[in-house]
């Protein structure tokens, strides 16, 4: 189920906007992610591909490493500031969270419709916040945006 709707974030979105404000205050690039199980933070992280110099470390790979072990996702919702793109995506349907819900896809479309095809719920806010952080980012540094996204 696709849910495009502009409404305001919740409070765990509200905390992957921190964290993606975090992660522009150290240097890297503005997406910050959480992940919710019975409505409690188990793991937050944001993009630091940039302060760890490791491709690998988005926001949303980060948030999982945080939360550490926790059994399985059955039940958790991951919310990310922007919509994740494949090597998140992959982890999101390796390890079965069902439910995303995304800050914005406008600045970047991401993996949606593979998540989608593997039965993960996206909920987009396309939320003005979430957007204005990348716009700002991508026209400050195009050249780390598109490093981060492989072009």
């Amino acid at each position: 189920m696709d849910n495009n709707n502009t409404q305001q974030p919740d409070e765990f979105m509200q905390a992957a906007i921190a964290e993606a404000k975090q992660g522009r205050n150290e240097g890297g690039i503005p997406i910050g992610s959480v992940i919710v199980r019975d409505g409690q933070i188990v793991g937050r992280g944001h993009n630091r591909r940039v302060q760890h110099n490791d491709p690998m470390a988005h926001a949303e790979i980060d948030c999982l490493q945080n939360a550490g072990r926790i059994g399985n996702y059955k039940g958790t919702t991951l919310y990310s500031t922007l919509m994740p793109c494949y090597l998140c995506a992959g982890a999101v349907v390796q390890f079965g969270i069902k439910k995303v819900i995304v800050g914005e896809n406008k600045t970047f479309p991401g993996a949606e419709e593979f998540m989608k095809q593997h039965g993960v719920e996206i909920v987009n806010l396309q939320n003005e916040e979430c957007m204005q952080l990348m716009e700002n980012f991508i026209e400050e540094k195009p050249e780390l945006w598109y490093e981060d996204i492989g072009e």
